[in-house]
């Protein structure tokens, strides 16, 4: 028998028509090398949007070197605003796929990274520029943050039930490492003139008597070459599955999903927590250990979280992603209590090793709880269509797989907000307190209510979903 991935007469090239990728014989002829095109086009063109939405992180740690009149709250600020505004574009973008197909949005949403990309690189040079207008290029850097639920959302049409989580662990995790790259890559980049005449002159970095010249504009052109080479990848080499169009009004049956609102809280805790400590860590490692280089070890943590998270998708496909995410959490509370221990201690390296911990259990947790939501969604469907006949049940499943889509677009925009809340936290725990002990409290107790709601709900004899 020979299978192809059929594409009607009058839909263009890049639409494909016949999409079913839970046969066996189909994925394998045809399925497989699809997912897979449109997977390694999609890693590359998220790590990227990372890397634009966290950007901050780094070059907040510069601005006072190189003559800006910031202080600790305001840098605060800058880094927070990127996690508020993806997060707010997250529930727009979470919708997009099916309405504009997965290769036009994903084109389109690369595209736009270059405006806070250039952005940056114009306005560091300046120190007259005034803090309002950073205000609102780390606004713009939200759109790199609306990109991952889309993302996400694509990738999960083309992927079998049984390799979702590989999948999407792959996807995020390449994704999430575009923070690591951009700790890693820019302190690197800002110390050469990298594109000569053209990228502008050097700056004056001056920490008391030492001085070097750097080209902080380097943090956002050094993004714009391949963003634009993305684009066009995603451009001509993404399909559009027809099976995974839907109206906004089909999807927003999701708000009625008690499982949408319980998934979103235990994301908030899983990548709500990667996120938000990616923006805040180096800032606060700068302000809790004045002797330490934070840009040194920045990078460490969000290449930890985001190596972890490909491998909380393999462990979530093979254990089940619920009893992954039951441990995860009580990881990242022996994390956190490891912060707060080695904070009082004044230990720099327990205090790195604690957060590598938090980051770890955060990558972990994002692979394991987006591995939940199709399994969730599945179970639930196929209940409902349980002694029905085949094509009703053939139905049920297309429109678990929307919903779950839908869900895990949704639930990564809430947990987005992580981004905000977690590094502005910090700073107004600091403002309050004299330190960040508060804001780690919090979080802590926060983990607690995701191990229980975990157990009860989805890994418990009795839970109402088991998986």
């Amino acid at each position: 028998m020979t299978i192809d991935v059929t594409v009607k007469p009058n839909a263009p090239a890049h639409v494909l028509t016949d999409w079913t990728p839970e046969d066996p014989a189909y994925w394998q002829a045809k399925g497989s090398k699809v997912a897979t095109r449109n997977l390694f086009i999609s890693m590359p063109s998220l790590l990227l949007a990372f890397a634009v939405w966290m950007v901050w992180s780094v070059v907040v740690v510069n601005l006072p070197n190189i003559g800006f009149k910031f202080d600790n709250d305001q840098l605060f600020w800058l880094t927070s605003l990127p996690g508020l505004s993806g997060a707010t574009l997250r529930i727009f973008y979470s919708f997009m796929i099916p309405i504009f197909g997965g290769r036009l949005w994903t084109t389109l949403s690369t595209i736009s990274l270059l405006a806070p990309a250039i952005g940056i690189g114009l306005a560091v040079q300046d120190p007259s520029t005034p803090y309002a207008a950073f205000l609102v290029l780390a606004l713009l850097c939200g759109f790199g943050g609306g990109n991952f639920a889309s993302s996400m959302a694509n990738i999960s049409f083309f992927y079998p039930k049984a390799k979702k989580g590989t999948a999407l662990g792959l996807n995020a995790g390449i994704g999430n490492l575009g923070v690591s790259v951009v700790q890693f890559v820019v302190p690197m980049v800002v110390g050469m003139s990298l594109f000569g005449g053209l990228g502008g002159e050097a700056q004056t970095w001056a920490k008391g008597a030492a001085t070097k010249a750097m080209w902080l504009q380097n943090a956002g052109f050094v993004w714009v070459p391949f963003i634009v080479a993305c684009a066009a990848a995603a451009w001509f080499g993404m399909n559009d599955l027809s099976s995974a169009k839907a109206s906004f009004a089909e999807q927003a049956v999701i708000f009625k999903r008690k499982h949408n609102w319980i998934m979103c809280w235990l994301y908030v805790g899983t990548f709500g927590s990667f996120i938000g400590y990616s923006a805040g860590f180096p800032l606060l490692t700068k302000i809790q250990f004045p002797d330490v280089n934070p840009l040194t070890y920045a990078f460490l943590g969000p290449l930890v979280g985001s190596i972890a998270r490909v491998i909380g998708g393999f462990l979530s496909d093979r254990f089940g992603g619920g009893r992954v995410t039951f441990w995860t959490f009580l990881l990242m509370m022996v994390g956190v209590g490891g912060v707060l221990h080695f904070l009082a201690e004044k230990n720099f390296v327990g205090f790195l090793g604690s957060f590598l911990v938090l980051f770890a259990g955060t990558g972990i947790g994002n692979a394991s709880t987006f591995q939940m939501i199709p399994a969730i969604f599945g179970i639930l469907h196929q209940r409902a269509s349980h002694g029905r006949n085949p094509a009703a049940q053939a139905e049920a499943s297309k429109a678990a797989g929307k919903e779950a889509a839908a869900v895990l677009g949704f639930s990564s925009a809430v947990a987005a907000y992580g981004a905000f809340f977690i590094p502005k936290g910090f700073g107004t725990s600091i403002s309050l307190t004299g330190g960040p002990q508060t804001a780690l409290y919090c979080y802590l107790a926060f983990y607690a209510t995701c191990v229980v709601a975990t157990w009860f709900w989805y890994t418990r004899a009795n839970a109402e979903v088991k998986c």
